[in-house]
């Protein structure tokens, strides 16, 4: 069987603000079924490659391609056939939760009977439809947010864009919506995502773009790129003393990463390690062995911490 054509294809893409260049020469494709994640720190970049996506924003120079249209020029046919989740709120809280999915649902044309079937549906999907009748500004954060992506599917697109689709949550809001989005997974429906957190691109993409400073710094897998850049384990080292005894630590293991408030010590065997750092009697106020995650290979790759850039 052939290769299936991918969904997006940017080449060399370029955005500019003025003198601020936002994207700078990024390169990547999207498979049909693929969970994409666009991974990086704030100003990265990530938003300003959603939007051009999205056709809300023209590229300044280079290609980009859905379903092999360029978005320079037919941005309407384009948006008829992806959902759209943005990072902040656009609903219209005055409107009940019913009413924002069929009003919306007039940008596309769909006949008023089938958009009412079709909320009713998303409603149920995204675990709100005991609240369908109550006003937006009556829900909480995560639910404004399972309505957004309810909102971005009465369409029922091909692609869906999904802009940082958690932040601000809590842990079991964010869960929920991870739950949901894993459903639209197994239903083949394909998603780019892009996000900061760590765990949320590990648990739910199948390739990422890391990117940093409007550039891409690296693509792969979350389980190949953790494979690629990093030790098996790291062990996160707090000392007493006010600063890390890095003579001390050097040579117990294969790399060491001083921080501002912690050492990492990247090993194949953390515990042995860790033993290695109590025999030569380093003053340690805590000792944590774990395994290597993608927040490793961001340091690896850029010599700063995600949260921290």
């Amino acid at each position: 069987m052939p290769e299936q054509e991918p969904l997006v294809r940017a080449e060399a893409l370029v955005k500019r603000y003025g003198d601020h260049t936002a994207v700078d020469g990024v390169a990547f494709e999207v498979r049909p079924g693929q969970v994409f994640g666009l991974l990086g720190p704030n100003g990265a970049g990530k938003s300003s490659t959603m939007r051009m996506i999205s056709c809300v924003s023209k590229p300044t120079a280079g290609s980009l391609r859905l379903f092999g249209l360029d978005t320079a020029t037919h941005g309407p046919a384009i948006r008829a056939r992806i959902g759209v989740c943005p990072q902040q709120d656009t609903l219209d809280h005055e409107l009940t939760l019913r009413q924002n999915l069929t009003v919306f649902a007039r940008y596309f044309r769909i006949p008023r009977a089938t958009a009412a079937a079709r909320a009713g549906e998303l409603l149920d999907f995204v675990r709100l439809a005991d609240r369908a009748d109550d006003r937006v500004d009556s829900l909480s954060g995560g639910m404004k947010r399972r309505l957004s992506i309810a909102r971005a599917m009465i369409n029922e697109p091909e692609l869906m864009l999904l802009d940082e689709p958690t932040t601000g949550l809590d842990p079991q809001a964010r869960h929920l919506l991870w739950e949901r989005l894993d459903q639209l997974r197994r239903r083949g429906v394909t998603q780019i995502l892009t996000t900061h957190y760590m765990d949320e691109a590990e648990q739910l993409c199948d390739w990422l773009v890391v990117v940093d400073g409007g550039r891409v710094v690296a693509t792969g897998t979350p389980g190949g790129l953790i494979a690629q850049h990093c030790t098996k384990e790291v062990v996160e080292l707090r000392v007493r003393q006010d600063e890390f005894p890095e003579a001390e630590l050097s040579g117990l293991g294969l790399r060491l990463e001083l921080l501002a408030d912690r050492a990492l010590l990247y090993a194949d065997d953390g515990d042995a390690a860790a033993a290695a750092v109590h025999r030569r009697g380093i003053d340690v106020r805590s000792v944590l062995v774990r395994r290597s995650g993608l927040e490793d290979v961001f340091l690896h790759l850029t010599g700063r911490t995600l949260v921290d850039s």
